[in-house]
């Protein structure tokens, strides 16, 4: 029997791990790029244990530090979300002086250059790190691959922008009941998740009621119908 859940990521994917581990939980598409990325949740919380360990023993945070994470929705985003929320850490969504590390795409190097730690993500569908990054940047993607993919997490502080974890969730599970999703649901969304709203909205609902969510970038309007059927979508957020 698993101990009671401390953090956002145990209330989200505990149930989900017990009770369809392997199924699909997040369907990425870049409809830009053609590219098509499936987790499943075992895949998503391996994922997200390597990111937890990254920021405990390589950054050396430690539950109510501030995270500062400046990404678009993605597959990798998800990781990186789960992996701190792992960790204790409080996300916050846009460049804040009071943040311990910030994860960000290399276009937004310098809205956190003052941080005492930053990592940069090149949302490569194959994995390849950021090329010509600039000295004390590190690449997540070439070092979150040596870290564990088991985590222990030992306690959480706030989880969101100041929110508290059973904030967040209670909030993610209304939002839920108001959209309407279950846990047979497959969730098309288009969302962006560059705001708390947006965020609770787009991603921890479908989470919370153990949902599967197919994110889509840069949607092309005329692969819509496509897609829904072939990935058997119940229910969009467009």
């Amino acid at each position: 029997m698993r101990e009671l859940a401390t953090t956002l990521t145990e209330r989200l994917l505990d149930p989900i791990l017990d009770r369809d581990p392997a199924g699909p939980r997040v369907t990425f598409y870049d409809d830009a790029t053609g590219a098509r990325i499936e987790l499943s949740a075992i895949t998503l919380a391996n994922w997200a244990a390597k990111t937890a360990n990254l920021i405990r023993d390589e950054f050396g945070l430690t539950p109510g530090a501030r995270v500062a994470v400046l990404l678009p929705a993605h597959w990798q985003t998800a990781a990186v979300l789960l992996g701190a929320w792992w960790a204790g850490t409080e996300v916050v969504l846009e460049p804040d002086p009071d943040a311990e590390l910030a994860l960000v795409t290399p276009d937004r190097l310098d809205e956190v250059a003052d941080l005492p730690e930053v990592a940069a993500l090149s949302l490569d569908a194959f994995g390849r790190p950021v090329p010509d990054l600039p000295i004390g940047v590190t690449d997540y993607a070439t070092s979150v691959r040596i870290h564990g993919d088991q985590f222990h997490p030992a306690g959480a502080g706030a989880a969101l922008d100041g929110w508290s974890v059973t904030e967040v969730a209670a909030a993610a599970k209304l939002s839920a009941t108001e959209q309407g999703f279950t846990s047979a649901d497959r969730v098309l969304s288009t969302t962006a998740w560059t705001t708390p709203t947006e965020l609770i909205e787009g991603f921890v609902s479908v989470f919370s009621v153990g949902a599967s969510l197919v994110q889509v970038a840069n949607l092309d309007s005329a692969a819509l119908e496509r897609r829904v059927e072939s990935e058997r979508v119940t229910a969009t957020r467009l």
